[in-house]
């Protein structure tokens, strides 16, 4: 499963376990200040969700979120300290103060009872993809195509309620299985999230393989505690210089093969 359907709905489960650990501000310092003082940005990031995050062969990791983690810290003037996190223990590392902000945060109304967000700072969306040569342009163009899905994953419910009467959805055990599918020609377009679709469209494979259309998008946020304004500021001011002065878009092209689009980062979905 993607990053929505397990890695952001897997830490929905912890929400209401870690929401009695969340402290007054009033009884701690402020964790700006706590941040430069300790010269250190702690940033929980994933070990395993490339093109986000992933380890590398010696061992350190890269990808999308490593390169925004870079720039948040060199603009606090500390130093960078990465902590893998899981989809299952990143908000109690969070609530725990065992990380100050964790990157790839999707949000919803579970979360927001515990953690806040500051404004989105990477696209993530469901899209259809399929060759360049195939004319597709939005869901009525689905009917009579066949089409693979990653089976009971958010893929699969946003296909099948997108997908009008006579598409051919063809249901997978894992998305090894479904990118298989279409690279070797098994059905026309595939649905998968944008991590996914990335590598395929790095590939260039004779089909030449092209997003064709969104069916959900719920962008990534910067994940933090509640009742720290300083902080949340600081981190909004850095993403929307970077979103201005096209340091994000460069970052997009480098890690997802495509250009940062705006309108991605406003969400319509969960």
């Amino acid at each position: 499963m993607t990053k929505l359907s397990t890695l952001r709905l897997t830490d929905l489960a912890v929400v209401v376990l870690v929401g009695g650990l969340v402290f007054s501000a009033a009884a701690r310092a402020d964790a700006l200040d706590d941040i430069t003082k300790a010269g250190v940005l702690k940033v929980g990031v994933f070990g395993d969700f490339p093109p986000f995050s992933s380890v590398t062969s010696d061992m350190s990791l890269q990808g999308y979120d490593i390169d925004v983690a870079k720039i948040l810290a060199d603009a606090l003037k500390v130093k960078l300290q990465l902590v893998t996190v899981t989809g299952q223990n990143r908000i109690p590392y969070l609530t725990e103060r065992r990380a100050d902000i964790l990157l790839s945060v999707g949000h919803s109304a579970e979360r927001e009872k515990v953690i806040d967000f500051t404004a989105a700072y990477a696209p993530y969306y469901i899209a259809v993809i399929g060759p360049k040569a195939l004319k597709v342009q939005d869901k009525g163009d689905l009917a009579g195509k066949s089409i693979a899905v990653n089976r009971g994953t958010l893929e699969d419910t946003s296909l099948t309620e997108a997908a009008p009467s006579g598409a051919d959805i063809k249901r997978f055990d894992n998305y090894n299985a479904v990118i298989q599918s279409f690279l070797a020609g098994q059905v026309q377009l595939m649905v998968v999230g944008n991590d996914v679709g990335a590598g395929v469209l790095a590939r260039q494979v004779a089909t030449q393989p092209e997003q064709k259309f969104q069916l959900m998008t719920s962008p990534d946020h910067i994940g933090l505690n509640k009742n720290e304004p300083r902080l949340k500021q600081a981190l909004n001011e850095v993403i929307a210089k970077t979103l201005a002065d096209g340091t994000m878009n460069t970052i997009s092209t480098k890690w997802l093969n495509r250009p940062l689009d705006l309108k991605d980062l406003k969400s319509n979905g969960q």
